[in-house]
């Protein structure tokens, strides 16, 4: 899960703080900021784009239009997580924490908990993947699953190939237009964790996906684009 930086209040062409008069007036600010991708599962969404409200609007109405409280979401992520009430010290956030701490991306599109998390946030990343199904592995045979409604297993997989393939490519081919496209396929592929975690040894690569992917937080590396705790987050 991509750590992002919201940013503060969108102002208007005065500089004064916008004020929404509904919430899908924020999504292209959102997009602007964040880039097309679910800020859950990392996925490319091209127009399939909603406007998450992190405490669901059903139950707290007073935040259906708090700036604070939107993120970008794909139909999955958004209608898994549905309109349960939520405790936001109960689970990781993309925009509070840094979120690459907790997860890790393996061969095969598959996401587990960290292993050198404490116990106590153990149990807050676990509950975290189970919001939106993050650990949800469909089948992808038509026959077992023929609407294939959950398709982002498959995709991260997928994105975990072609990465693995650039790599592959840029081992016998390094030159800074290799490296230029392959941040060109990242971006257009979406699933920032998985290239980060293939270019794992790749400085260079690192600093360019962060670079590229709007709204990462650069907060959340330190000079060698290792990770580390974010301020004021759990993790």
């Amino acid at each position: 899960m991509r750590p992002i930086e919201r940013g503060s209040i969108p102002l208007d062409r005065d500089q004064n703080e916008i004020e929404f008069n509904f919430y899908q007036q924020s999504r292209g600010h959102l997009l602007t900021r964040l880039g097309s991708y679910c800020s859950y599962c990392e996925r490319y969404l091209g127009g399939n784009i909603a406007v998450e409200h992190v405490r669901p609007k059903s139950k707290e109405s007073n935040l259906e239009l708090e700036w604070d409280n939107f993120l970008i979401a794909c139909n999955n992520c958004n209608s898994i997580k549905g309109d349960r009430s939520i405790e936001l010290d109960k689970y990781l956030w993309p925009d509070k924490d840094n979120t690459t701490l907790a997860f890790i991306y393996i061969t095969g599109g598959l996401i587990n908990v960290s292993p050198n998390l404490n116990p106590e946030v153990i149990e807050i990343a676990e509950n975290t993947i189970k919001l939106t199904g993050l650990d949800r592995v469909p089948s992808d045979d038509p026959f077992l699953n023929p609407e294939m409604k959950d398709r982002r297993w498959s995709e991260r997989r997928t994105a975990f190939e072609k990465a693995e393939r650039a790599k592959r490519n840029l081992f016998v081919n390094n030159t800074e237009s290799m490296r230029e496209q392959i941040v060109d396929t990242a971006l257009s592929t979406g699933f920032f964790s998985t290239w980060m975690t293939v270019f794992l040894h790749d400085i260079d690569m690192l600093k360019r996906f962060i670079d590229a992917f709007p709204g990462t937080s650069k907060a959340c590396y330190n000079s060698s684009y290792t990770p580390i705790t974010r301020v004021g987050g759990t993790l």
